[in-house]
């Protein structure tokens, strides 16, 4: 079931949330170290330049009020090397519960739509080193190795989002449609062996109902079935 979030810019209060969703991730991957120090304060501190950066952010996914994934992305303007702007993803990582809950969607869909905003024919991505979860979530939604880091056309990533996110609500559809189909079967045959339901509309109406007693479904009338006895007898 995919949560309510909020996806936003970080504020000043949700760095030390923000540190501490780090430090689970150092403790996930298999090469932690690699990922960032395992000092909440220092890491707050840490944070916080990284958000002063020219062009960068800190995009994070609230539920309820509370930080539960984020995204540290940098927009790169053009340069001797570059005559476009870019979107460079630095990390993205969702805590355990809200995996499969469309945060991460959420989070890349920020992604897409900031690079759309300046212009950026590319977004690129550095996977979680030891992170395969990660990295199966970029090649799903189109991100390819471009050495070492993995990089997708800003359209393609934009119109992927939008596919997977119409797979879900046609799935959505689909378990109401059943529920209202098994629903509907319930109450017409809520009757059992009996068939009531005339006799149901009628007391809804507020008629009298009728004076002989509903027949049973796919069975005799009584009378007959005395006679049948009487003649085996």
């Amino acid at each position: 079931m995919r949560a309510l979030l909020d996806v936003r810019p970080a504020v000043a209060d949700d760095l030390r949330v923000i540190a501490g969703l780090c430090i689970t991730a150092r403790q996930e991957s298999a090469t932690g170290a690699q990922l960032c120090i395992d000092d909440e304060d220092r890491l707050v501190r840490q944070l916080g330049t990284l958000a002063s950066v020219p062009g960068g952010q800190i995009i994070v996914a609230h539920h309820e009020g509370a930080p539960v994934g984020f995204m540290l992305v940098r927009v790169l303007e053009p340069n001797l090397f570059n005559d476009v702007h870019s979107v460079y993803i630095e990390a993205l990582y969702v805590a355990p519960d809200f995996r499969r809950r469309g945060a991460g969607h959420a989070l890349l869909t920020a992604a897409g739509d900031l690079a759309a905003s300046v212009g950026a024919p590319d977004v690129y991505s550095v996977p979680l080193p030891g992170s395969r979860g990660v990295q199966r979530f970029l090649a799903r939604l189109g991100f390819a190795p471009a050495a070492g880091h993995r990089v997708v056309a800003t359209a393609v990533l934009q119109r992927k989002l939008a596919a997977e996110a119409a797979g879900t609500r046609r799935q959505v559809r689909g378990i109401e449609d059943l529920i209202a189909r098994r629903r509907k079967a319930r109450i017409e045959t809520h009757s059992g062996p009996v068939d009531l339901r005339s006799f149901q509309a009628s007391l809804a109406q507020g008629t009298p109902p009728a004076t002989e007693p509903p027949a049973r479904t796919g069975s005799l009338p009584a009378q007959s079935l005395r006679g049948r006895e009487h003649q085996a007898g």
